[in-house]
């Protein structure tokens, strides 16, 4: 069975492994391999603890039972969403009121529909806050990019930020108002 719940504290070893997995599966020939390499669950996992602790929007889809195959065993985080109001000094003027800030699912567990469900927890978590609209920064070279055109997210904005001492340009995907993200999500996988 898939459950998408929001994170707790002893969530975050498990968050911060699907990050690390993730840019690594992502990224590769986009970011260099030594600072792929290096990335550090430990250390991600630390970041994730102290967002959940501080009340950021964090929600995993876990995985149990049958979902889990012949192995079984105790529940596992397959992927995570955060999102919260967007961070002021960030951004000189964000693109709008809530900011997805990461979404990550394990390669495995993709194309189950767990990415539009987080979507819509984020989406939920982020107008509960009062947001009007959201939006999410994306590497335009991201092969999976098209998810979020397919949710209606419509590019508004690109900016050019360093990673690992590389210049990437990223694109800013935004729903406003924030209910074509919770409709979108809505529908069908």
């Amino acid at each position: 069975m898939i459950t998408v719940r929001r994170a707790r504290p002893g969530d975050a070893a498990a968050i911060g492994a699907v990050h690390v997995a993730a840019w690594r599966s992502a990224y590769p020939g986009i970011l260099p391999d030594g600072y792929l390499a290096r990335l550090s669950a430990p250390r991600q996992a630390a970041y994730y603890e102290s967002a959940v602790r501080s009340g950021v929007g964090v929600h995993v889809a876990t995985a149990s039972g049958a979902d889990l195959g012949a192995l079984g065993g105790a529940a596992r985080v397959v992927g995570f969403v955060t999102g919260s109001p967007a961070r002021e000094g960030r951004w000189s003027d964000p693109p709008a009121e809530g900011e997805i800030e990461t979404l990550y699912v394990l390669d495995d567990w993709r194309e189950r529909g767990l990415g539009r469900r987080l979507m819509r927890a984020a989406a939920a978590h982020l107008a509960a806050c009062g947001c009007q609209s959201a939006f999410v920064w994306v590497l335009r070279a991201n092969p999976s990019r098209w998810f979020y055109e397919r949710l209606g997210g419509r590019a508004t904005a690109e900016a050019t930020i360093q990673v690992a001492g590389v210049a990437v340009v990223q694109t800013a995907y935004v729903w406003s108002p924030i209910e074509k993200l919770v409709q979108a999500t809505s529908l069908a996988p």
